[in-house]
């Protein structure tokens, strides 16, 4: 019976010194995220307008022209970060107003999901390129919005979208990332005559 006792509180001491470690709170950790530095390049498709494009995106192939109305559709695609930002160009046509409208209105219609939307204007005399660059801040459906003109001929807006359910907090880094290239977009932005 001694003997049993005796291997009880072996094991007994066995195991509570085998459960001796105190618990370590592991190091805060941040989600890094490395975006290549943007390397551009001309646009070279046929449309009313050139720009200069990011080498990790592409221009999707199918490009959309509608014959009625004179606009066109392109959607620049980045695979990487799982985003496109969608183009749309329509000629001027005594309609510079209705489109200037339209163009406010889409980004108005994303406050009610955003916790601010800030606009700045933008432009480029030397180009004849003017417009406004809307950043959209929260979980709304697109964090960048732009609009170009040159408010005789040329209409150019544009919108970031993410392949995902809009979540601020984890497509911030590369809806940063895209911004930057949106506003190089506006930068470049030429008219074709």
């Amino acid at each position: 019976m001694n003997t049993i006792r005796q291997l009880i509180l072996l094991f007994a001491a066995l195991f509570i010194t085998a459960c001796g470690d105190d618990p370590v709170p592991k190091p805060k950790a941040y989600l890094r995220l490395d975006y290549p530095v943007p390397n551009y390049e001309r646009s070279r498709e046929q449309l009313p307008f050139s720009f200069d494009i990011n080498s990790i995106s592409q221009i999707e192939e199918e490009v959309k022209y509608n014959a009625e109305d004179g606009s066109i559709g392109v959607n620049i695609d980045y695979p990487n970060l799982k985003g496109t930002v969608y183009l749309t160009y329509k000629p001027v046509r005594d309609n510079l107003i209705e489109l200037l409208r339209d163009a406010q209105n889409l980004t108005q219609k994303h406050t009610i999901k955003a916790a601010e939307i800030e606009g700045s204007l933008f432009e480029n005399d030397d180009n004849r390129v003017y417009g406004m660059f809307y950043e959209v801040g929260g979980n709304a459906a697109s964090q960048s919005q732009f609009y170009a003109t040159d408010s005789l001929k040329h209409f150019l807006s544009g919108s970031l979208y993410f392949y995902t359910k809009p979540n601020y907090d984890s497509i911030y880094p590369a809806a940063v990332y895209l911004k930057n290239d949106i506003k190089h977009i506006m930068e470049s932005l030429q008219w074709q005559e």
